[in-house]
Parts: structure tokens; sequence; C-alpha cells
């Protein structure tokens, strides 16, 4: 099972960085963070269709969609290891889709065959980032049966 995070926008040096280093270094999954960003000047519509169209060319052919979404199933850390289990079984890769400021176009919530959300909050995407990359270590290590997760 591979596994790409497509999101919308650079990551620069910092904290959130940091988080992400730490835990990708921990993976034994393989892991590939794919940037897109659009630089010219567009309207809220025409940005969001853009960052649309570059996450499209940014997906892996055949992976699972997995939309990270606000209106999304938050699902606790022991399910959303199930689901990544699931998949490494059947030996697929994993996607995940990260919007920019303007979130996800709908065609990719709807396309996707999980939308999952960090809870009600807004999270600034470069913070999703990091929960996102701490959360898959999570569940390697629950579907390990390793102590890190503590019910």
């Amino acid at each position: 099972m591979r596994l790409t995070i497509c999101s919308v926008g650079r990551l620069k040096a910092g904290p959130e960085r940091d988080l992400i280093d730490k835990y990708t270094k921990r993976l034994q999954w393989p892991l590939e963070i794919v940037e897109v960003e659009e630089r010219r000047r567009l309207s809220d519509a025409e940005l969001k269709s853009r960052e649309s169209e570059l996450l499209t060319g940014a997906l892996p052919a055949g992976a699972v969609r997995i939309a990270m979404d606000e209106r999304g199933n938050a699902l606790s850390s022991p399910k959303f290891a199930a689901k990544l289990g699931a998949w490494r079984d059947q030996g697929r890769d994993i996607a995940f889709l990260i919007g920019g400021a303007g979130g996800l176009a709908a065609e990719h919530r709807d396309s996707a065959d999980l939308v999952l959300s960090f809870g009600a909050a807004t999270w600034p995407h470069m913070l999703a980032r990091a929960m996102l990359v701490e959360q898959i270590y999570r569940a390697q290590e629950i579907l390990a049966g390793h102590p890190y997760h503590r019910a």
C-alpha cells in the first residue's frame, strides 16, 4: 500500500513541517506528499476550479480517494485504522485530498470513496496535513497492536 497526500499549497519550514517529518519518518508505509499551487490571481470560483484541476492531475491512478472535508465523517482512530487496514489488505493505494483556503471542490467530495473530517471545526490546511500524517501513523500502530494508541 502506498499513500499519497495531494494538497493545495506549499508547506514552508516551521512546526507543521517538523510534525509531518517526525511522523513520516516513523511510517512503514511509503508516503508521498504532492503539493499543488496556483499562483495567478483568480476569483474565488476560478481558483477553486483551478485547484480542483491540479488535484485531479496529482491523483495516482486507481487509488482509493479520501477527501478531507469538514462536512465528512468523523471517524475514531480505531475505525480509521480499520478502513486503512482493509484497503491495505486489498492491496489498494490510498490518496488523501486536502483543499486550499476555499476547501475542496464538490466533484472531489462527490467522487471520493470516503469523505473524512477532523470534526466540526475548521482547521488550517497546513495543520490538517500534520494531523493527517499523525493519524496515519496512529493507524499503523493500532493495526500492529502497539500501545502508542491508548483507548
